[in-house]
């Protein structure tokens, strides 16, 4: 049987080896406090016992709503009250019809759906650019290896980017909602981060957290090329706040879960600390009248930073997160004159390859210098 999670995130955070996966896709329940499990999936979905309830955290996607689901009733058979979206990625909400379909087949009262009020705009937004959305999702996922790909399916339908099924909250709040949920309190907080519309929810009693995408095992998600803004600061500043409230357990909705105040806090503070020299950086070259190109090749994050478990640059790296604090900062233009109002690329190529005396020369370097490893040169030459 696999490694608890919770054993094994100690493991990994106290000696900083990885010797086998950290973000499991396996539709696994674990048992992680009396009372409290989560489904471990591409998106892992927390489910808490609430008085004669349950109430979960994020949905998981469309192709894993239901193995969650079926998971999730291993553990228990308790109707679903309330289900929290910590945000409006496909990967938290597709797979909110499953739980929805359960509640229905048990007779059960539907569960009432809670999120920020900027999920209702991000999922109008989906509606509007589906078309989009499926087709840099399929180019950022379509290398992954067929096993694992079921999981990751964001869409059954192939025609739309969310599911027709997909629940749209029913209760939603601005900067913070306090509930009652059976016998626990739980603060919802909102903060930008990952996205415009995320929470962390926090039960006090218990010292419970639960971070969505705020903590993903690897280096935060705030530079991803194909989508729309994040905000690093933003997000320091939601992980200083939760190392405030002193939490002594700690569920992502990808990646381990993390237990020990101390050990939270650490994580907590590396991420943090990584994001909030990134823009201290960035923002002291551009108050400085640096370019773009010169931000990108100069601001760095310290390799041994990179080399912690939680911080690795796998997923998101620093470099693409410079480039989203430029734009959130700075705008789209990257201050180089020919890239202002720029001739059509292909006049461009056409020009430099008769000046390099045919595109058969470029080809040829473009080729040299990706055997000598100068990856970045030869694709301005391909």
């Amino acid at each position: 049987m696999a490694t608890h999670p919770l054993e094994l995130s100690d493991r990994v955070i106290d000696s900083g080896v990885v010797n086998e996966p950290v973000n499991r896709v396996n539709s696994d329940v674990w048992e992680l406090d009396d009372g409290l499990a989560y489904v471990e999936n591409f998106s892992h979905s927390v489910v808490m016992k609430a008085g004669d309830a349950l109430a979960c955290f994020d949905a998981s996607g469309a192709g894993s709503g239901k193995q969650v689901v079926d998971a999730m009733r291993t553990w228990s058979p308790a109707p679903v009250s309330h289900l929290v979206y910590t945000h409006g990625h496909a990967d938290h909400i597709g797979g909110s019809g499953a739980f929805i379909a359960d509640a229905a087949a048990r007779g059960a009262a539907r569960p009432t759906v809670v999120g920020h009020e900027n999920v209702l705009a991000r999922m109008q937004r989906y509606e509007d650019t589906s078309d989009w959305n499926m087709l840099i999702n399929r180019r950022q996922f379509g290398g992954i290896r067929s096993e694992m790909r079921a999981p990751l399916t964001l869409v059954h339908d192939p025609t739309r980017f969310l599911p027709p099924d997909t629940a749209k909250p029913d209760q939603t709040f601005d900067d913070r909602l306090d509930l009652r949920l059976g016998d626990r309190a739980v603060q919802l907080h909102h903060a930008r981060g990952e996205t415009d519309d995320h929470l962390w929810a926090w039960v006090p009693e218990k010292k419970w957290m639960f971070t969505g995408d705020f903590v993903i095992w690897n280096f935060p998600n705030a530079g991803n090329p194909q989508k729309v803004q994040r905000y690093a600061l933003e997000w320091a500043h939601a992980l200083r706040a939760m190392i405030a409230q002193g939490p002594e357990l700690l569920v992502p909705a990808h990646g381990l879960p993390i237990r020990g105040k101390q050990r939270i806090a650490g994580v907590l503070g590396d991420i943090a600390g990584a994001l909030e020299a990134l823009v201290r950086q960035v923002l002291e070259m551009m108050n400085a009248g640096e370019t773009l190109d010169a931000i990108i090749h100069t601001v760095k994050v310290p390799a041994e930073v990179l080399a912690k478990p939680y911080l690795r640059p796998l997923y998101d790296e620093p470099e693409f997160v410079v480039r989203g604090i430029w734009r959130l900062y700075g705008g789209w233009w990257d201050g180089a004159a020919s890239r202002l109002k720029p001739a059509p690329d292909a006049a461009l190529g056409n020009e430099i390859a008769s000046l390099a005396g045919g595109a058969d020369v470029l080809i040829a370097r473009a080729k040299g210098l990706a055997e000598d490893g100068d990856i970045r040169l030869a694709c301005h030459l391909a």
